[in-house]
């Protein structure tokens, strides 16, 4: 923040370091169901993740296999439009898919 003093006539201006702290981060999970189909999975980490093909089949079967995968690590704002986004398109093509967020330990 700035401050001005004057001096013979000038403006001078005293300047503060301001420090800003970084966003925290959220990791974004999709967790499996028995009903959502593997293929679905995988174009939901296509679409909205913006995962390739091969990174999209091994994140789909670590949830299908362990139960949750990690989709990605977001801002606050971001992690949230993706799990609304993913519900969205869910309950559109009538599947039970669920995400969900998490604040991401620092």
């Amino acid at each position: 923040m700035s401050r001005g003093k004057e001096k013979h006539g000038y403006q001078i201006e005293e300047k503060k370091e301001l420090r800003t702290e970084k966003p925290s981060r959220y990791n974004v999970y999709l967790l499996n169901d028995d009903y959502t189909t593997m293929e679905f999975v995988v174009h939901i980490l296509e679409s909205i993740f913006r995962k390739n093909r091969t990174e999209a089949a091994q994140i789909m079967l670590h949830v299908h296999n362990k139960g949750i995968g990690l989709a990605g690590v977001y801002t606050r704002e971001i992690a949230e439009t993706k799990v609304e986004t993913v519900h969205k398109i869910a309950r559109e093509y009538e599947f039970p898919l669920r995400c969900i967020m998490e604040k991401k330990s620092d």
